[in-house]
């Protein structure tokens, strides 16, 4: 399976990366990270001062601690969003569970779900197309909002209902199509098309 450490150097950058940006709103201290990395005070540190060099991260004192948090407006902060989301929490249980889950043609969260923002009347967070084990799937969702503190509002669809609803101009699957999305199964130009 694919893994975020693919595309890394370092172990501990891509722990560092998988924390900031699963909770890209957080602020943490160095002591903080290094518990929930599980690495060595001194290799955080490093992996901290090279990725302020890069520009992936800001620093900010309070009292007596160092807080830090990750640039929204790093160039390719997008894109390492969704190679989190892909390979942690529900993205990464349904990628890592596709075999269990059926035969799924397209999953996708949406942008707000992946960025911890909140939905707006029937918006979903997760849309998943094909034929899905459904008691597989809900397992999963249960899981990440025990993890969340808070409720995933999850679609399933058929592919022919899929379809129909989009040849249709269904307002709900269109709202879901123009969103922000990111793809976890299936090519988007093919969900969009």
């Amino acid at each position: 399976m694919a893994a975020l450490q693919d595309f890394m150097v370092s172990r501990v950058r891509s722990k560092l990366l998988k924390v900031f940006l699963d909770k890209p709103e957080e602020m943490y201290y160095v002591r903080e990270l290094t518990r929930l990395v599980g690495e060595e005070i001194n290799a955080v540190r490093r992996e901290l001062q090279r990725l302020s060099i890069k520009g992936m991260l800001k620093s900010e004192n309070r009292g007596n601690r160092v807080y830090y948090f990750f640039r929204k407006d790093y160039l390719f902060y997008p894109e390492l969003l969704a190679l989190v989301a892909k390979t942690t929490g529900l993205g990464g249980a349904i990628v890592k569970n596709k075999a269990r889950l059926g035969k799924i043609n397209f999953a996708c969260l949406s942008g707000k779900f992946v960025r911890h923002r909140p939905r707006e009347g029937d918006e979903v967070d997760l849309l998943v197309v094909g034929t899905v084990v459904m008691p597989e799937l809900a397992a999963l969702v249960r899981a990440e909002e025990s993890r969340r503190e808070k409720e995933v509002n999850y679609t399933v669809m058929s592919k022919d209902e899929f379809d129909f609803r989009k040849r249709r101009r269904d307002p709900f699957v269109v709202g879901i199509l123009q969103n922000s999305k990111v793809m976890l199964l299936g090519d988007e130009d093919t969900l969009v098309s």
